[in-house]
């Protein structure tokens, strides 16, 4: 029977939002029990098996802080834990390695309870002081490419340690956002952490211990028999093979090479579906991602306003949304999702598809230079993007040049700030609470972002957002309100939509599940 994950309600998600002084409380719910949230139905769980998975990216160890390919994402879910974690359809923290916290009343200080039965995949237990080494590798740009919480992990400015089953974190001002650093960073071992930079190895406390890494060919994992939850995983190992080409990985799916896929194309997990008794589609509602054109404002002509507002009004969104991703998602002024309290009706009505009043404004400005575009070849859906773009641009009058570049090297040019001029990708983050966007996403941040734009105004705003002691007070939310403004005015991004990305397994596999950053949670999982 098919199955499909996306049951969101803005109302439920609402709810859980609203409970601002839930995090003054000491955490109740069971780790154990949130572990699966998010997994599929299915019959009583097997034992034994490994999952065959075929995803399109190949690892970057100097980029594992930064989410940015399926490689990553996979690993981290894999072998890493995080302190707390965001159930799919909330941003209300509940337990992870952390079993419980207190707020203190001023917000400059969060007491967190830690596990007593957690250890490392070499045996050494889990302690406070890997808390402190984690937030703090997290904070050091140093040794790894840049994190996009790393403005949030630098604001903790001490971690107490002397108790080992509690550690103490000290902020520099109250962080609305805390929790979502604690959703993101995950604990790794001091004693290895050197060899996370070469990717000789990777230790973790989670589920699965890291066997090896063939680069261009494979992921090799195996059950962590010291895991914390008792019973799991239910599987042996998890095998990955890198696979760039996204008609390959559908070819493997099909013919029972593999169980589960990611980088399938829409069209291919649309025609996959179909058939319910061997396949299942998974909806990653509450991960969502938004793609979008990123505008270099330093670059010829783009630093003119009217040019950025003559492509948002010329972009053709439900064209894309529609033709690209099969109807799967929604057109979007913003970044942020409907459900996120952010989210204004009204302000995303702002660029609505209008070529006559692009053409008008292109007319405004004059003779344009040709526009470098580039787009990431890893995935066709940024090619099919792009290519509609183009079109719309070319039909007001704005002419760019495609520029597709691989995958490592686009990821290089957005946390460098090196587009020569507009780009085409997906961002996340708008699914956490909103301050971490504007003050960590490469894209969106104020103090450096990809787009060379800055504004006081924009800072300003940010800031204040960033630094309420609860990211979903109506201060904060009037916080969020000048945010949105801003980009609006500025438009240095112009948003496309809001994108929840989709997987298709086998119906051999049940359990399946995933986190807010769509990291591969195969904890439950189970081959029939």
């Amino acid at each position: 029977m098919s199955m499909e994950n996306n049951g969101i309600s803005r109302r439920s998600l609402l709810a859980g939002l609203g409970a601002g002084g839930a995090l003054l409380l000491a955490a109740c719910s069971s780790a154990v029990d949130e572990a699966g949230s998010g997994a599929s139905a299915g019959p009583t769980p097997k034992a034994g098996g490994t999952l065959k998975v075929a995803i399109p990216d190949d690892l970057i160890p100097k980029n594992l802080f930064t989410n940015s390919n399926t490689a990553i994402t996979a690993l981290i879910g894999l072998v890493y834990e995080s302190l707390t974690r965001y159930p799919n359809d909330s941003i209300e923290p509940k337990p992870r390695l952390a079993k419980s916290w207190t707020a203190s009343a001023d917000g400059l200080s969060l007491t967190l309870q830690l596990r007593d039965d957690v250890v490392f995949h070499s045996g050494r237990a889990f302690t406070s002081k890997d808390v402190e080494f984690s937030i703090k590798a997290y904070a050091d740009a140093s040794w790894h490419a840049q994190g996009q919480l790393q403005s949030t992990a630098k604001a903790v400015t001490s971690v107490d340690t002397t108790d080992p089953h509690q550690a103490v974190l000290h902020f520099a001002h109250p962080l609305g956002n805390i929790f979502d650093l604690l959703d993101t960073v995950f604990i790794i071992d001091s004693e290895t952490v050197e060899d996370i930079k070469t990717g000789k190895g990777f230790v973790g406390t989670g589920p699965f211990t890291f066997k090896s890494w063939t680069p261009n060919s494979s992921l090799v994992f195996e059950k962590n028999p010291k895991y914390w939850q008792p019973g799991r995983p239910y599987l042996d190992g998890v095998r990955i093979g890198i696979v760039p080409d996204t008609n390959a990985i559908a070819a493997q799916l099909k013919s029972g090479q593999v169980d589960f896929a990611e980088g399938v194309s829409p069209r291919d997990i649309e025609e996959l579906s179909k058939d319910a008794k061997k396949f299942n589609k998974t909806t990653l509602a509450g991960a969502e991602q938004q793609i979008y054109v990123g505008t270099n404002v330093t670059a010829p002509a783009l630093g003119d306003v009217r040019l950025r507002q003559a492509i948002a009004y010329a972009i053709d969104r439900d064209r894309i949304i529609s033709e690209v991703f099969r109807g799967n998602g929604y057109a979007t002024n913003l970044p942020w999702p409907k459900y996120s309290v952010a989210y204004d009706a009204e302000k995303n009505k702002r660029y609505a598809y209008n070529q006559a009043k692009a053409k008008e404004l292109v007319a405004q400005i004059g003779t344009l230079p040709t526009i470098p575009y580039t787009y990431n070849t890893a995935l066709p859906v940024y090619a099919a993007t792009a290519q509609i773009v183009q079109a719309n641009l070319a039909a007001v009058g704005i002419k760019v040049e495609l520029e597709p570049v691989d995958a490592a090297t686009f990821v290089k040019q957005l946390i460098g700030a090196e587009f020569k001029g507009i780009w085409t990708t997906f961002h996340s983050w708008a699914q956490y609470t909103p301050s971490t966007l504007v003050v960590s996403a490469y894209p969106f941040n104020a103090l450096h972002n990809a787009s060379h734009f800055t504004s006081d105004d924009y800072t300003s705003a940010s800031q204040a957002a960033w630094k309420q002691p609860d990211g979903r007070s109506d201060a904060a939310i009037a916080e969020y309100a000048k945010v949105s403004d801003e980009l609006l005015e500025a438009l240095f991004l112009v948003e496309i939509g809001v994108i929840p990305f989709q997987w298709v397994s086998s119906t051999r596999l049940s359990g399946l599940s995933y986190t807010k950053r769509w990291e591969l949670d195969v904890t439950n999982a189970y081959l029939a």
